[in-house]
């Protein structure tokens, strides 16, 4: 982080509150860490060099699934070939199990389990297909595709695809029919419970539910990913982050009918970088807190990103009632096209078909940066604070905001936020500094004080 910069922002701050040693102490901590996250996130993203598997494999062992008997025509079962040929692959040392390109296999709800050998390559070429009827899904994996787990060092990659036959699944949506019961459907692809994988060049697309989770592991390298469903499916999340640290995504293309990427509970060192994002509902941390649960996710930055006819944009996401805190975040480099809400923080995110309780504890939202952030929005509200009462966000900055609505005047809104703006603002955030709990703040600059009402606070899945 520019030193510069540092200093002038923490003078703007001083002057802003007038409690210079509160803020002073605040702010150099925020900027120590995410200015350290910054010298992290160069150094691996200039090494982020990946082994490569020619076409002669050199010293490797090949695991060809072909050989262990799989078909690929796209009817016949061949998930029995794939198990056979992970154990092999999985036991021998500098092996690739290899998907090869040209042939479609039909492989069913599969634990692909470690740990393995050393220098594993999983060489997806051709694509996988999933069974597209779910009454005839395995009842034992019910939340589960392919789902790879207790691994190190692992390399996935490859030019194939993953398909998961979903279009019956979300016919069956209680979100696409109210009739419908709610219940969860398989993820595509799980990495769990592993550390030092990367995965590069892939593409998911129409799965069950979420496409790709990344759940209780470390250290994971996402690049050039694909991920698409159409953008009425639901609940098909792109890339969902749960109780992961140290994941780097970059250069992944998403569109989906949720959450291009999601981050949840247990989940810190996220870095984002060359995200395209839309359809879908944008870029979220959330949601948290849901049955008065705790949720934490920290040091989290997203660098250079599209997102393009989202129903929102950069959002934090928290449910009354809980507790933690999202804390060191950092938007930057972010251009939008008609994006529903650009700039959100909700802390009375109900994603509920009846009304949710008030309560009084919530999860901390705290130290977040938004730095060059432009485009169009489609509501009137291009930036939204409603933040809890008696937890409120605090300390939020904005560097160089330019959002407008293209047919009429855009507006911030702000509830029990505190925080500031420095360089270009528009619309406006003066109510950021306000000690008013609710104000709205029109691009004119005038402010409008406004009641608190139930619809500013209670939201619902967008």
């Amino acid at each position: 982080m520019d030193k510069i910069f540092f200093i002038y922002c923490v003078g703007l701050l001083i002057v802003a509150y007038g409690t210079a040693e509160t803020i002073l102490s605040e702010s150099i901590s925020i900027f120590d860490e995410l200015g350290s996250f910054d010298a992290e996130e160069r150094d691996e993203i200039e090494n982020f060099a990946l082994p490569s598997c020619n076409s002669e494999h050199g010293s490797k062992v090949l695991v060809n699934v072909d050989g262990f008997g799989a078909v690929g025509n796209g009817v016949s079962d061949d998930t029995q070939a794939f198990v056979n040929a992970w154990k092999q692959a999985c036991t021998t040392p500098k092996s690739v199990f290899l998907v090869p390109i040209g042939r479609r296999y039909l492989v069913n709800a599969t634990r692909f389990k470690g740990p393995c050998a050393d220098k594993l390559i999983v060489q997806i070429d051709g694509t996988i297909i999933a069974p597209d009827e779910p009454k005839n899904w395995d009842p034992n994996y019910p939340r589960i595709w392919l789902e790879f787990s207790n691994l190190t060092g692992v390399l996935f990659q490859g030019g194939g695809v993953i398909d998961g036959s979903g279009s019956k699944w979300w016919a069956a949506s209680c979100k696409k029919n109210k009739s419908n019961p709610c219940k969860g459907a398989p993820t595509a692809l799980t990495i769990d419970s592993s550390s030092a994988v990367k995965v590069k060049g892939l593409t998911i697309r129409n799965s069950q539910q979420m496409h790709f989770i990344v759940s209780k592991s470390d250290s994971v390298r996402v690049s050039d990913v694909q991920i698409s469903a159409p953008g009425d499916s639901p609940n098909t999340d792109g890339i969902h982050i749960t109780g992961s640290t140290n994941v780097v995504l970059q250069n992944c293309k998403i569109g989906t009918g949720d959450d291009c990427i999601s981050i949840v509970n247990g989940s810190s060192n996220i870095k984002m970088k060359k995200i395209y994002c839309g359809p879908g509902h944008g870029i979220s941390i959330g949601s948290l807190g849901k049955d008065n649960s705790t949720g934490i996710v920290t040091m989290v930055v997203l660098d250079t990103a599209f997102l393009r006819e989202t129903t929102n944009g950069l959002r934090i996401k928290t449910w009354q009632g809980g507790s933690g805190y999202v804390r060191s975040v950092r938007y930057q480099n972010v251009m939008m096209e008609d994006v529903s809400n650009p700039i959100i923080i909700d802390q009375f995110y109900c994603d509920s078909p009846t009304a949710c309780q008030n309560q009084t504890s919530a999860v901390e939202v705290s130290q977040i940066m938004y730095r060059n952030i432009s485009g169009t929005s489609q509501s009137e509200r291009a930036m939204k604070f409603a933040c809890s009462d008696t937890v409120p966000c605090k300390n939020i900055i904005l560097h160089d905001i330019n959002l407008e609505k293209k047919d009429g005047t855009a507006e911030t809104y702000c509830h029990s936020a505190t925080g500031i703006g420095y360089g270009y603002i528009q619309p406006s955030a003066e109510c950021l500094t306000s000690s008013d709990k609710d104000f709205i703040i029109e691009q004119s600059q005038e402010v409008e004080p406004e009641k608190p009402r139930r619809e500013n606070l209670i939201h619902s899945e967008l």
